[in-house]
């Protein structure tokens, strides 16, 4: 018998309506796996406690949901999960659970569960490819499979709102990693923005990944420059990747970018800005 595990973490596509919006429901998930269940296949449902809307989701549910999946045996394991910071946990997965034997599947929906929308035609899919026993980190939305690790929400209301941007990813024996409590965000340059704001951002993180202009640009100002080796030489990891979806950093090709290289930033290259956080995170663990 097919065991498959679904972490049940919240977000809309276990909600119901209640007097001030869509709210977490106990046993809509629950039910609806039911209703799809497969003959010959065991569903264990481990239901988050309480339910996190995605926009509270950060390393520590990472952490458990990779504890799961590391002490499961079985077939597959399904995440549900909102899809508002599903890109981040799609890379944080990716990266912490490379070289996984089984599938993980990420699932979500635009509408609740009963509602007539998208969240049954997911949750079906994500248990086909749970149970298809291809290995990697995937997440299953309106009827596509997508990699996990380098997701982009680039619509915040239509059913087909995730693409996938290709991320390099090396073939590495299975060891689960897991975040430490490390202070680190994405920082987008922007026309007007002061040295002295972006220094004072840096100043309280341990890393951060600075999203410049086209294919590796920013300002041409000295005390920018000046800023940011500040910052790497006290120990903060920059890490820089375009602000354009895709087509990455080409180091050398603009002179205004060859500060950030002086400085010691990192070349993100095609990394999505999550992606590109998630592996500083995991390196400012080890």
């Amino acid at each position: 018998m097919a065991k498959i595990l679904v972490l049940h973490t919240g977000g809309t596509i276990g909600m119901v309506s209640g007097p001030d919006g869509l709210m977490p429901a106990a046993g809509i998930v629950e039910g609806a796996l039911e209703r799809i269940k497969r003959n010959g296949t065991e569903i264990e449902v481990r239901t988050f406690e309480p339910l996190v809307d995605s926009a509270e989701i950060g390393p520590r549910h990472w952490n458990i949901i990779i504890d799961a999946v590391a002490a499961f045996e079985g077939a597959g394991v399904i995440v549900t999960h909102g899809t508002d910071t599903m890109s981040f946990s799609g890379a944080a997965l990716a990266q912490a659970l490379a070289g996984i034997g089984v599938p993980i599947v990420l699932c979500g929906a635009m509408h609740p569960l009963n509602t007539g929308g998208d969240a049954e035609g997911n949750l079906a899919l994500a248990l086909d490819i749970a149970l298809g026993g291809r290995p990697g980190v995937w997440l299953a939305f309106a009827g596509r499979v997508l990699p996990a690790g380098g997701l982009v929400k680039h619509h915040s209301q239509q059913a087909d709102a995730f693409r996938s941007i290709q991320q390099s990813q090396p073939a590495v024996p299975f060891r689960p990693l897991r975040f430490q409590d490390r202070q680190l965000a994405i920082l987008t340059l922007s026309p007007g923005l002061s040295a002295p704001a972006v220094a004072a951002m840096l100043a309280e993180l341990d890393g951060a990944v600075l999203r410049v202009f086209g294919a590796g640009t920013i300002m041409s100002d000295p005390v920018l420059e000046s800023v940011l080796r500040a910052a790497v030489a006290r120990g903060c990891r920059i890490r820089a990747v375009s602000q354009c979806e895709s087509g990455g950093l080409l180091p050398g090709s603009y002179a205004a970018g060859a500060a950030l290289w002086r400085a010691g930033c990192e070349n993100g290259g095609e990394e999505t800005p999550e992606a590109a956080l998630i592996r500083l995170w995991l390196d400012l663990s080890r």
